[in-house]
This record gives structure tokens, C-alpha cells and sequence, in this order.
């Protein structure tokens, strides 16, 4: 008896302390970005799947958007053709477009929703183009004090969230390709996944972004430093943001993004740790770096703030 007692204890304290974040999080949308080490490392891959589903049993509405660098360099090898990049965005030609399009849509999507679907009929696969729920005009950074051209890149002009939302009530959990239909030529474009996942968060009134990486979060003083910053406002993001390494900006812009329109937290994890979304949302301690809007109460995770 005693040792049954011993090995359960646990188990039950820790349910218990996920319970404030359950009650506060039931039937909200949390929007997650999937890409990092995540993406490829297979045991991460199956451990993300087991979190979204058990967000959804949770009675979260969890929304996933992904990209594919990875995956896109090694078919653009494949096929010899270079991949470049440019202010942090890979150039995307109109042959490395239709790969992107294979890639993101045919492959990577394909595995993650068949991860999601091994735990029941879950997941339903979307794009950016589909019922127009991206829409983007070609996105030209300026490089040097010049606008440079960088191919088939988008630029978010316009979110429907229609189809999501649909889903979303009829219990599914929608997966999003960062394609977007584009607004101008009737192609399709390019965009960032980060900034895609931030749109799509701020349109969907969702109560928290989350962004998988590969660091631990944002950092104090990188690379004199390896202290996570683990809270700050957007106006403290917004200071940072020239000082941050290219790979950081468009994440943090993201979450700088969503906490100015509407979404209540937005949080850099690392996705190199095993079920570090479920770590994030129903463990008192929390990882990674959490923004929030300005004049939002910065109180501590086991204070019941989320």
C-alpha cells in the first residue's frame, strides 16, 4: 500500500497544480508555431503531437502553423537549384516557389497532421490559400537604403479566419502551411511562418502565441550572457529589437505583433525540450520568454498569471 501511495503522489500533485491553468485556458485559441529541431528531430516531432492533442482533450482550441526551412533546402538540392537568403528571407525564385508549395503543403504538413491523426480524426490540413484565409502582395526589404527584390516573399495584407474557425467548432485542430494567396497576379507567395503564426493569433482573438525555437528564449546579453529573459513588455521587446540576431527578429517581432493586437500573452519556448509546450501552459514555473501587453499585470506564473 505504502508504495502504491509513494509512486501516485506525485502524479496527483501535479495534475493538481495544472488545474488553475486548465480552468483558465478551457475554450481558449492558442496559436502554435511548429519549426526548429521540433520539426525534424523524430522523437520532438511525436512529443509536439502528444502536446496539441492533449491541449485540445484539455478543452483548448489549439491551432498549429509551421514552416519548413529544413526540409525546403534539402528539395531545392534535390532539384539544383541554390537556396539564398537575404535581411533573414530566403529568395524565393518561381521554380524554389513550387517547391516551397510541394514542400510545406505536400510533405510537411502531410506528417504533422498524420502525427496529430494517430490519436483520432483530428487534424485537417490548410494552407494560406485556402478560402482565403492568407492574403499577401510581394514583400521587397529594404537592404543598404535600397528595396531589393527577393521573388515570390509575402507580405500579410489580409487574414480571414473563417475556415479556421469553422474547424475549430467543429472540434478540429487546423493545420496552417505558410503559403499565402497573392493579392495582386493570382500566384501564391512565400511568407514567413513567424509572421504568419502572429497574424493568424492577432485574427483569431487568441490567448496566446506560442513560438517553438531552438534557444532557450531571449536572452539578457547574448553572447555574454545565457540569462533568459523570462518576462517583458511589448515596449521593452520593441527597445530590444534592433540589438537581436536576424533568426530572433521575425519571431519576436511576432509575438511584439500580437500582444499590440488583441492576443493576451505571447511566449518563445524551447522546442528542443520534450513536451515544452505543456511545460509553458500548466506547470507554475513555466520556460522560455513570455511578452506581454504593456500595462498587463506582471505577476508571477504562481500567482495564476498565464
Amino acid at each position: 500500500m505504502s508504495t502504491r501511495k509513494h509512486t501516485a503522489l506525485p502524479k496527483a500533485q501535479i495534475l493538481i497544480e495544472a488545474l488553475p491553468w486548465l480552468t483558465r485556458h478551457n475554450g481558449k485559441v492558442v496559436v502554435v508555431k511548429f519549426g526548429g529541431n521540433a520539426m525534424v528531430d523524430e522523437d520532438l516531432k511525436a512529443a509536439f503531437a502528444q502536446d496539441v492533442v492533449f491541449l485540445r482533450q484539455a478543452g483548448l482550441r489549439p491551432v498549429v502553423v509551421h514552416g519548413g526551412g529544413p526540409q525546403i533546402s534539402a528539395q531545392l538540392d534535390r532539384h539544383g537549384l541554390v537556396s539564398e537568403f537575404k535581411a533573414g528571407l530566403r529568395v524565393t525564385t518561381p521554380e524554389a516557389m513550387d517547391v516551397v508549395r510541394m514542400v510545406l503543403a505536400g510533405q510537411v504538413q502531410r506528417e504533422l497532421v498524420g502525427l496529430l491523426n494517430q490519436h483520432g480524426p483530428l487534424a485537417v490540413g490548410l494552407t494560406g490559400e485556402d478560402a482565403h484565409t492568407i492574403t499577401a502582395i510581394k514583400h521587397q526589404p529594404l537592404i543598404d537604403g535600397e528595396l531589393v527584390d527577393i521573388g515570390r516573399v509575402g507580405e500579410i495584407t489580409r487574414i480571414d479566419s473563417g475556415a479556421i474557425e469553422a474547424l475549430l467548432e467543429d472540434g478540429r485542430i487546423p493545420v496552417i502551411s505558410s503559403i499565402a494567396r497573392a493579392e495582386d497576379d493570382g500566384h501564391v507567395y512565400n511568407v514567413n511562418a513567424d509572421t504568419a503564426a502572429a497574424a493568424l493569433a492577432a485574427a483569431l482573438g487568441a490567448e496566446t502565441l506560442m513560438v517553438l525555437t531552438d534557444v532557450e528564449g531571449l536572452y539578457v546579453d547574448w553572447p555574454n550572457s545565457d540569462e533568459v529573459i523570462s518576462r517583458l513588455t511589448a515596449t521593452q521587446l520593441e527597445k530590444l529589437l534592433p540589438d537581436l540576431s536576424s533568426g530572433m527578429v521575425p519571431k519576436m517581432e511576432g509575438c511584439l505583433f500580437a500582444v499590440r493586437n488583441g492576443v493576451n500573452t505571447a511566449r518563445v519556448i524551447d522546442g528542443r525540450v520534450p513536451h515544452s509546450i505543456l511545460l509553458e501552459i500548466f506547470t507554475d514555473e513555466g520556460i522560455g520568454t513570455m511578452v506581454v501587453p504593456d500595462g498587463h499585470p506582471l505577476v508571477t506564473h504562481a500567482q495564476g498569471e498565464a
